[in-house]
């Protein structure tokens, strides 16, 4: 140890002698640039441009002059919020008020991801499960552990969520336990969920658009009334519906039972119960199609695991305690959701590219996220996006896609044409349009372009 300071002393005046020969050197061969005379470029190669369509490829005097400044300018942009980060080296390439928490949309999403990651495991499942009255038999108790991809769907059929829990199986164990004693009542218990079922700020046509079901924790394929449709219209009885499709399952022997939606009974005795798939297959699928019940989900069953309520009003300190552990500075954030479907979410675009750092890092813990994320021009919110003048980018950015009614965002990690990996959040808000999202795409690949000699200018 007593060494190492003479010699890092040693090598500073070495290193120093040497730039300063090259310097001169430089001058020498390659003209002064000094008092108002400069030096003749000498690739004869063209400079970056306002214009992120110029080469990312740095001139041999050059650094950081691969501009996108046009691009950022666009008004279909709105108030832009942005930020680039080498993935690598942490330095920022592109800020614009990257430090200041706004809406997200649904980029919200990575941090429910990361958060149930880190809290409840991948290979979390969820059980749903059915208990017998102590006192009469008749009386049995379908209860609810959160589970919203538990499916109507016969045996050989899919809904959106591929290889979910059935009720056909659930009422199947029921009948063979129960024997000859018939189902007279169904009780549907769905209050390890608590609160209220929807986020005020959420608009109620998310419902009949069929984007958002209520928060329960008890439903049937999402509470849509196709099981088979990502965007599928859902109602406001997702408790009883799912008691009646119980009720539909176990066919015959319980033809005559009536249906209440109240807590499960003292001294009820199990029967049955299925599990989920793990929540790695929610978190690709949420990701992949922007599934805002199974975010909302995920964020309650996080709240539990950390000893809060089930509610609305947990989500954001158990999203930020789950967060704890990756070092990111969550002061300042409000978390409404687990979706990002409220206006009133609010993270900051650097607090989201940094987050992409920890899924791009190996080891983090955070890695199987990147495989949920749709990819420019192949996948998910992405497969139609990233084509004609920014097909060059097909394949090379993994995001993760927002809309709200007053903004689009995306996210995530961009491998770029210059080799170089960098992560980023774009955040376009106010009143904008369909057209904002073709903005955001040309933006996002002027950074691929540019690289690792993107300018902040």
């Amino acid at each position: 140890m007593s060494q190492s300071k003479p010699r890092s002393g040693y090598l500073k005046e070495v290193g120093l002698g040497s730039v300063i020969g090259l310097t001169v050197l430089g001058l020498l061969i390659g003209g002064f640039s000094i008092g108002g005379f400069s030096a003749p470029n000498p690739t004869g190669q063209p400079q970056a441009t306002a214009s992120a369509s110029a080469s990312a490829s740095p001139t041999a005097t050059s650094t950081r002059t691969c501009s996108v400044a046009e691009l950022a300018k666009d008004a279909r942009l709105m108030n832009l919020s942005a930020v680039v980060l080498n993935a690598n080296t942490d330095v920022v390439l592109f800020d614009r008020n990257a430090s200041v928490p706004a809406a997200t949309a649904s980029v919200m999403k990575t941090l429910t991801a990361a958060a149930a990651i880190l809290t409840l495991g991948p290979n979390y499942r969820v059980e749903t499960r059915v208990y017998q009255d102590a006192v009469d038999p008749g009386t049995i108790i379908l209860v609810g552990g959160g589970d919203p991809t538990l499916s109507r769907t016969v045996a050989g059929k899919q809904s959106v969520y591929r290889d979910a829990p059935k009720l056909a199986t659930l009422a199947l164990n029921v009948n063979k336990k129960l024997a000859a004693t018939p189902v007279t009542k169904i009780i549907v218990d769905s209050t390890l969920f608590t609160g209220a079922t929807w986020e005020p700020s959420w608009e109620r046509s998310e419902m009949s658009e069929g984007y958002m079901s209520e928060v329960t924790a008890l439903q049937v394929d999402g509470d849509r009334a196709n099981p088979a449709a990502e965007k599928s219209t859902r109602s406001s009885n997702a408790v009883m519906n799912a008691g009646k499709y119980f009720k539909a399952a176990l066919g015959a022997n319980a033809a005559g039972a009536t249906i209440v939606a109240e807590a499960m009974p003292a001294g009820a005795t199990q029967i049955a119960s299925v599990s989920s798939q793990p929540i790695s297959k929610w978190i690709n699928h949420m990701l992949q199609v922007s599934d805002n019940t199974e975010s909302e989900a995920l964020a309650r069953l996080i709240a539990l695991d950390l000893g809060y309520e089930g509610s609305f009003k947990s989500i954001d300190a158990a999203i930020k305690k789950s967060l704890a552990p990756t070092g990111l500075n969550t002061a300042g954030m409000n978390i409404r959701d687990g979706s990002g479907l409220s206006d009133f979410n609010a993270v900051s675009p650097m607090f989201v590219a940094k987050l992409m750092q920890l899924v791009n890092k190996p080891g983090s813990g955070l890695e199987s996220i990147a495989q949920g994320l749709p990819v420019s021009a192949e996948s998910g919110g992405l497969a139609s996006r990233f084509k004609g003048d920014n097909i060059d980018a097909a394949g090379k950015i993994l995001a993760k896609t927002g809309w709200i009614k007053k903004g689009y965002t995306l996210a995530g990690i961009i491998n770029a044409k210059d080799g170089a990996t960098l992560t980023f959040a774009v955040y376009a808000l106010g009143n904008v349009k369909a057209d904002t999202k073709d903005a955001i795409d040309n933006l996002v690949t002027g950074f691929y372009r540019c690289g690792d000699t993107l300018s902040n200018q």
